[in-house]
């Protein structure tokens, strides 16, 4: 576990495992947003300009255009995919591992402080009776 103090969250977002965790996410997200919105706008400027591309019959009634236009549902659940697998793999153990060390900073940090109220709120310290 690191020296840092994992209770205050600014810490934690200087720490080397959070920006690892950041770079990581933005690595998968950043391109991959990029690819789909050159992607989507290739498909609305090619149906807004080049309509007869567009009507280009693929098989019988079906032309290019639906084709591509089911294609952007199919694109974004490959995407998905792709996605949830790579948080599977690089993500998510970052995670683990930050959320534990926090997790176990925060359980040093509650055992030093202590709890002079009972779960109806009254002062136990105070000697007050519920």
């Amino acid at each position: 576990m690191s020296t840092l103090d994992y209770s205050d969250f600014g810490q934690v977002q200087k720490s080397d495992t959070f920006q690892k965790l950041r770079r990581t996410h933005r690595s998968f997200v950043f391109p991959m947003t990029v690819i789909f919105l050159v992607w989507y706008l290739l498909f609305v400027v090619l149906a807004a300009f080049v309509p007869e591309f567009m009507a280009i019959k693929v098989l019988g009634n079906i032309n290019l255009g639906i084709v591509l236009g089911l294609a952007q549902f199919i694109t974004t659940f490959v995407i998905t995919g792709a996605y949830v697998a790579y948080a599977n793999r690089k993500i998510d153990p970052l995670a683990s591992q930050l959320r534990e060390d926090m997790e176990a900073a925060g359980a040093g940090v509650a055992e030093e402080q202590p709890d002079d109220t009972d779960y109806a709120g009254s002062s136990q310290a105070s000697g007050e009776q519920p």
